[in-house]
């Protein structure tokens, strides 16, 4: 699935392989990008219609392509405050249930300035899910329950990233995460 990546895409799949996949984020990501069956896109998001219309347009897309397992969607511009884009993910989560895709396909989210409820800003632990732009995760739920069944202990995984984390730091991270998004302003 060769495609030309838009900046911030080709940014964000160099996020995937530097960090998602260098840090073993997600343990089935590694797979995925041997297999060249993520998909990334850009949807601008000042409009949120028609952001969440692309998100609908993105499920018909894995509805039709067995080949593409995820896709993610990088919503730039748009969506830079943190609070906008939560309230945008819950109104992406109530379409996908509306539309019958609730069971079918999950989002994941991912932020620039992510961070769990009750966290404070800084803890590493957020960056589990920072990403170098506002992103919906669209997966398959069958191929997750796929690779979670032939997983050793899956639910450790949150606590392992968690402590991974932390042992980078913040400062790191967050250099990191700057460095890539530096990378699509020198072009």
């Amino acid at each position: 699935m060769t495609e030309i990546l838009t900046p911030a895409c080709a940014a964000t799949r160099a996020w995937v392989e530097d960090f998602v996949v260098a840090h073993n984020v997600c343990p089935f990501a590694r797979r995925e990008m041997l297999n060249d069956t993520i998909r990334f896109v850009e949807v601008g998001a000042e409009k949120w219609e028609s952001a969440l219309e692309a998100l609908i347009e993105e499920c018909r897309r894995l509805d039709a392509s067995p080949d593409i397992e995820t896709t993610l969607m990088v919503l730039c511009p748009g969506l830079e405050n943190f609070d906008d884009y939560l309230d945008f993910l819950d109104v992406a989560e109530a379409l996908l249930v509306e539309q019958g895709y609730e069971g079918i396909y999950q989002l994941a989210s991912f932020h620039p300035d992510y961070c769990f409820e009750g966290a404070a800003a800084d803890d590493p632990a957020n960056f589990t899910n920072r990403s170098p732009w506002p992103m919906l995760h669209l997966l398959r739920e069958a191929g997750l329950e796929r690779a979670l069944a032939h997983y050793p202990d899956p639910e450790a995984i949150p606590e392992r990233n968690i402590e991974a984390m932390r042992q980078l730091g913040t400062e790191q991270l967050a250099d990191d995460l700057a460095s890539l998004r530096a990378s699509v302003d020198k072009h």
